[in-house]
């Protein structure tokens, strides 16, 4: 590869910036109101204020948890995570298949093996039948993904879980403030991790945390990933007794995430009701279907939405449909191919050689692989949809829907 051609991979306003239409673009974010007396006050107190602490604690009461670890960003807290469990190599932990490559970098860093269980039929969440499935001897987590705001049936994964002594890690980044049954996203399992990325539905500059209930993991990834793995001796200094990492939020991006934490409850109610109101006219069009939440959750903080598309009804490809729609004004459309992660991670193959014979072929994945063969995602929904977008993205689909219809 030539890294100096490469067209490597962008993200936040870079990603988002080629991205035209009439739909909103999230990008200018909406930003709360406080967000430069926070940055005045922190830069003003000569970096003594504790910022940091304030949003761990706003953010810890929001959730009703006891514990945050903040991290530069999502990928981090995951890793974080992983070292804070003392994974290592050859560990093996089952995530499920339609992902993003965050979700699994802390794994290959701490040299675990990711091993893939498919998801439910017609759905992006994983299946807990095909968790048990995956359990091993090796087997050391579960980590399980609310995709595009939509919770798994954590009730089936956490007994599943439970049977064999294992901890459920909760990827909610794509799902904060979700409930299931009352309960928030990232709360149920033994940890939960989040992202505070300038797309995400809690758009900071960049970040994220994880957090949990455990005051022994608490004390130790403070300690491993945010001191160093550092103890002080006195009359000597810093002793590095183990080789930790330095995964610290930046006091200026908790500035605003406090800031957007404040606003944080009045968008996802805009997100919910409004992927709802759509959600509910696509549905009426022959040949499109989407994935609603289930009778179990009761807030929908959708950050990406999305539908499928039945192609035998039509005549066109998956690539043609979704042109046709940026083409009258659909921002952001898109194919969502790259989710089915153990296809995207081409590495794979040659990483897990060293620790055993493991497949990554579609075909143990054919609920995922079916289910992105004919899926568009639109990563540009946001809290700026009106009923009027809502209505004019429909008219959009169902104009395309009609003009290749068999």
């Amino acid at each position: 590869m030539d890294k100096k051609t490469v067209d490597r991979a962008r993200y936040g306003y870079d990603a988002y910036r080629p991205f035209e239409g009439t739909l909103p673009n999230p990008f200018p974010r909406i930003i709360g109101k406080n967000a430069l007396m926070y940055l005045r006050e922190y830069i003003e107190s000569g970096l003594t204020g504790n910022i940091l602490g304030r949003f761990e604690g706003e953010f810890a009461k929001a959730l009703g948890t006891k514990y945050v670890v903040s991290t530069p960003g999502c990928s981090n807290a995951l890793l974080s995570l992983a070292e804070a469990l003392n994974f290592g190599r050859g560990d093996e932990v089952i995530v499920s298949p339609i992902t993003d490559y965050g979700t699994v970098m802390g794994l290959f860093k701490c040299g675990c093996v990711p091993v893939f269980a498919d998801t439910e039929k017609d759905s992006c969440l994983i299946s807990c039948d095909s968790i048990e499935s995956r359990i091993t001897g090796k087997t050391k987590a579960i980590i399980c993904v609310h995709k595009m705001g939509l919770m798994c049936d954590m009730d089936k994964i956490m007994a599943v879980a439970g049977e064999y002594g294992l901890p459920v890690i909760e990827d909610a980044c794509q799902s904060v403030f979700s409930t299931y049954k009352g309960r928030k996203a990232g709360t149920i399992g033994y940890a939960g991790a989040f992202s505070f990325d300038s797309e995400k539905t809690m758009g900071s500059d960049i970040g994220g945390c994880f957090v949990t209930e455990d005051e022994q993991l608490y004390n130790y990834a403070m300690y491993f990933t945010q001191s160093r793995g550092a103890e002080n001796k006195p009359g000597y200094g810093r002793l590095h007794v183990v080789p930790g990492s330095a995964m610290r939020m930046p006091s200026c991006t908790a500035a605003v995430n406090l800031a957007q934490l404040e606003i944080l409850p009045e968008n996802v109610a805009v997100r919910d009701k409004m992927i709802r109101y759509i959600y509910d006219m696509l549905e009426t069009i022959d040949g499109i279907s989407v994935e609603k939440p289930k009778d179990y959750q009761e807030v929908f903080s959708c950050w990406m939405g999305g539908f499928r598309v039945d192609l035998g009804k039509f005549d066109c490809t998956l690539e043609q449909f979704a042109e046709a729609c940026v083409k009258r004004g659909f921002t952001g459309l898109g194919t969502g191919y790259y989710y089915l992660l153990p296809e995207a991670c081409t590495f794979l193959g040659e990483y897990s050689r060293e620790y055993g014979d493991y497949d990554y072929g579609r075909h143990n994945y054919p609920n995922a692989a079916n289910y992105l063969g004919n899926f568009l995602r639109w990563s540009t929904f946001c809290e700026k949809y009106t009923e009027a977008d809502c209505e004019l993205a429909y008219a959009i689909v169902r104009n395309v829907a009609e003009e290749f219809r068999k």
